[in-house]
């Protein structure tokens, strides 16, 4: 009879559990933006199950991390998404699809808690999400206690429901591209100079949160008006699209490369101070001047130019003063090239 009332006990419990999920999935099935998407999962996750962290992880650099970020801002993602690299993330979720319960050798599993919060986890809950096939991030549950989540518990009800959440990204996604056109810049496929200032005003606010540095550096590409008046502008298009395709490469998941007007690009350095900043543009410099473009039997010298700011700079109160700043100093980086650049002129003799 006991045997009978613990299996009649166990079925409930499966039921409440069941009739959670299924409100989670049809609260969320309707929601077409990421930021009531996120919002409404994270809490009712929280709410329903009385998991005390719940989160999200995304591939950095993708279509899809780069629409969150624009699109999708809010106070909950602020603190509760993280950006990790696609390699290092498809290595720990071991490339698989399947939801991980881990309760042991958690400190591996810390690149993916979001920065700036401490999680005292001793049990996770790891539910891949996919785009098109592809896994693109997961969903995170992690509880104070070893045993909420040990492996070899059940997990389907958590599979359905990572399957149902990358349904509704699909659907948000496509939605949510038709709105991202304002905010990229058709050439190069950077951030354009609106989507710029929305990132930087939310680096700005983040540090002056946590008291983590930030710099910003203005570049621009120096003689860009003779490339275009030499080869045309089809091969001034294509100087552009090098630049751009190189300083995505050259810089890290969480700095921000952005089109600001014709030939000059903002890229943002969240975590950086000023002296590291120096560093990032000398090495950018560097880069260029030994690797020219090629195209076809043509080759083009490239050469940037670069001024930076930090926040720790005196009289930097907003993203404005920033901005400015680093404007300021591309001027003089470029007035003392051009200095440098130029033959000294030929003293006249009296006789």
């Amino acid at each position: 009879m006991d045997d009978i009332n613990e299996v009649l006990e166990t079925l409930k419990i499966n039921r409440e559990i069941s009739q959670k999920f299924f409100e989670i999935e049809n609260n969320i099935l309707s929601i077409l933006n990421f930021k009531d998407l996120f919002h409404r999962l994270l809490t009712e996750i929280q709410k329903k199950f009385g998991v005390p962290f719940v989160w999200i992880s995304m591939i950095a650099k993708t279509d899809l991390s780069n629409l969150i970020l624009e699109l999708g801002s809010s106070e909950i993602l602020k603190e509760r998404l993280n950006l990790v690299r696609k390699a290092a993330f498809l290595d720990l979720i071991r490339n698989s699809k399947k939801p991980l319960l881990i309760n042991t050798n958690l400190e591996r599993f810390h690149m993916l808690l979001p920065r700036g919060q401490e999680y005292p986890l001793r049990s996770l809950a790891i539910a891949p999400l996919s785009l098109e096939g592809q896994v693109i991030g997961s969903l995170n549950q992690g509880d104070y206690s070893e045993l909420r989540y040990s492996p070899g518990m059940d997990t389907t009800l958590l599979e359905q429901l990572s399957v149902k959440v990358s349904i509704c990204i699909s659907n948000v996604m496509a939605h949510e591209r038709l709105r991202a056109l304002a905010y990229w810049d058709p050439l190069t496929g950077l951030l354009n100079r609106r989507a710029m200032a929305r990132v930087l005003e939310r680096e700005f606010k983040r540090t002056q949160r946590y008291g983590t540095p930030l710099s910003v550096a203005f570049l621009d590409v120096d003689d860009f008006k003779a490339v275009n008046d030499r080869y045309g502008h089809d091969m001034g298009d294509d100087l552009l699209k090098y630049v751009s395709t190189c300083l995505l490469e050259m810089t890290r998941e969480i700095d921000i490369v952005a089109r600001f007007a014709g030939d000059e690009f903002v890229i943002i350095l969240p975590n950086t101070t000023l002296k590291q900043a120096h560093k990032f543009i000398e090495r950018h410099e560097a880069f260029f001047r030994e690797r020219p473009m090629k195209s076809g039997a043509i080759t083009v010298p490239v050469s940037v130019s670069a001024g930076v700011a930090a926040k720790e700079d005196a009289g930097i109160t907003d993203t404005t003063a920033l901005l400015k700043r680093a404007d300021q100093m591309l001027y003089q980086a470029k007035e003392l090239k051009r200095k440098r650049n130029t033959p000294p002129h030929p003293r006249t003799t009296h006789r």
